[in-house]
């Protein structure tokens, strides 16, 4: 990409206190086999010495470094990264996250040959902080291939949880994220899962049953109180959803969505038992 040209995809990152893994995350994004991207960082005033460790990127001409006033939590950091994006399709990868080389590539494509899909997902490893694959292959909930953008919603809202995954497993056509009124911070917990949904009204879907990005799990994620406050949140998501988009959930999918919500709310806290019993027993 010559430095007159807009790039096609804008990568953004909204770091935060990830000092531990920035760099394993740049370089995954700088790695990609598409090259027509660009890369904005916008850091979240950390304190763990996170800026610092961005700067050896400054001189690659793909990569923009911004800083974010501290307040307004991870909405403010969002919007503020997203902002600055000039690319037709956008993607965002939190500052712990990591993208496989050919996940740009597999999306774009994607996107190009299905000119009504607004929104592109791709399933994703779990990894521990070392990067090691804890669970392989998860997300989508067997939703492949292209579908109606409102399938594509009422699915996720069924499952009672975001079957999308995080943000680095998504590429949307940034035009339609402002159409929608950008990052739905309405519900932060699941801000991500509000926006794809809000998205999905506006065109179709497309899973790709591939793994092509990696969230890295915490312990600051095994909370029982986290995960209760995160199901609150995505019912309540799911009953401002009923009553803005009149006719996508009946009473009972309202009914069903919100038991399996709770459901999953208690089946991650087992999970997250699981593995954080697994890391800890692998730690030296």
């Amino acid at each position: 990409m010559s430095g007159d040209m807009t790039a096609r995809v804008s990568v953004v990152v909204p770091s935060y206190n990830n000092a531990s893994f920035i760099e394993a995350t740049m370089d995954s994004i700088l790695a990609q086999t598409f090259e027509d991207f660009e890369l904005i960082v916008a850091d979240h005033s950390s304190t763990d010495g996170t800026w610092e460790r961005l700067q050896r990127y400054r001189t690659d001409p793909r990569v923009r470094l911004l800083r974010t006033q501290t307040g307004g939590g991870a909405p403010q950091n969002w919007d503020r990264v997203t902002a600055s994006a000039r690319g037709e399709l956008l993607k965002l990868v939190c500052g712990d996250d990591l993208i496989y080389p050919d996940c740009l590539r597999r999306q774009v494509e994607a996107m190009d040959a299905n000119p009504s899909v607004v929104l592109v997902a791709a399933q994703r490893d779990l990894i521990d902080a070392r990067g090691d694959v804890l669970l392989s292959g998860r997300g989508l909930a067997g939703l492949t291939g292209k579908v109606s953008g409102t399938v594509a919603a009422r699915h996720t809202v069924l499952a009672g949880s975001n079957i999308f995954g995080e943000p680095a497993c998504v590429l949307v056509r940034r035009e339609v994220l402002q159409d929608a009124g950008g990052w739905d911070g309405r519900h932060p917990y699941v801000i991500d899962l509000a926006t794809y949904v809000n998205v999905l009204l506006h065109g179709d879907f497309l899973g790709i049953d591939t793994a092509l990005a990696a969230f890295r799990l915490s312990s600051s994620q095994w909370s029982v109180h986290l995960a209760r406050e995160q199901s609150d949140q995505v019912i309540g998501f799911h009953h401002r959803l009923a009553h803005d988009a009149s006719g996508l959930l009946s009473r009972t999918d309202l009914f069903r969505a919100d038991a399996k919500a709770r459901a999953m709310a208690y089946a991650r806290r087992l999970a997250y038992i699981w593995v954080g019993r697994r890391m800890h027993a692998t730690t030296p």
